[in-house]
């Protein structure tokens, strides 16, 4: 018995490539939707944000008694009342413009941290330790997007190591002690945007 040959036109051939074309197609474009998904916050701020997160972070911080005696240790982020909050704001509008100064801890020179310790100890009578690298090792890593009010941030300057530090008064704006002396600046400024590491709570208001 002999075999019938099959014929399959032109048309139906191409309708056949079309179709496996197009699904080579759509497994391309959802095989990149799940890899771009995967490193669209591969950055330095996504990094240094994951890295802090898994470090060993310090949940209790010492405060000065507030009739002096024996420091209390009290729970990450310390809750504050409304009006310590405000005047922690105060205090920074009135400091804008302090000097500068490598090490400095007082209205007559700040450095970064220096400005950040002693408004906390002001206002809230914390102990915070001295350097940026220890103020990011405080309370809870908070993402970029849930950052309020009384946040600190921190930054990269030198690509490897966190070595500055902000506080956040607004939506995106942050007072800090720059090289220029205390000033507010905009977390988006492209300078920022590209040092940016991560934030960190620390306080709450009650």
């Amino acid at each position: 018995m002999k075999s019938k040959a099959i014929f399959i036109s032109p048309w139906h051939l191409s309708m056949k490539l079309f179709k496996t074309l197009r699904l080579l197609f759509l497994i391309a474009v959802t095989l990149l939707g799940l890899s771009s998904c995967q490193s669209f916050r591969r950055g330095s701020d996504y990094e240094f944000e994951s890295k802090y997160s898994l470090k060993k972070r310090k949940t209790h911080i010492s405060c000065t008694a507030e009739r002096g005696g024996t420091a209390v240790i009290k729970p990450f982020p310390l809750k504050v009342s409304e009006r310590t909050f405000d005047a922690l704001f105060s205090s920074i509008e009135e400091l804008l413009d302090a000097p500068y100064r490598s090490g400095g801890t007082t209205p007559e020179g700040f450095d970064c941290s220096g400005f950040v310790q002693y408004l906390y100890k002001q206002q809230f009578r914390m102990i915070l330790p001295r350097t940026t690298g220890e103020l990011a090792l405080l309370g809870s890593v908070e993402p970029e997007n849930n950052l309020r009010r009384g946040d600190l941030v921190f930054f990269s300057i030198d690509g490897n190591n966190i070595d500055h530090v902000g506080i956040i008064i607004g939506k995106n704006r942050f007072a800090h002690a720059a090289r220029t002396g205390v000033r507010v600046n905009e977390l988006y400024e492209p300078y920022y945007r590209s040092h940016y590491a991560f934030g960190g709570r620390i306080i709450t208001p009650e």
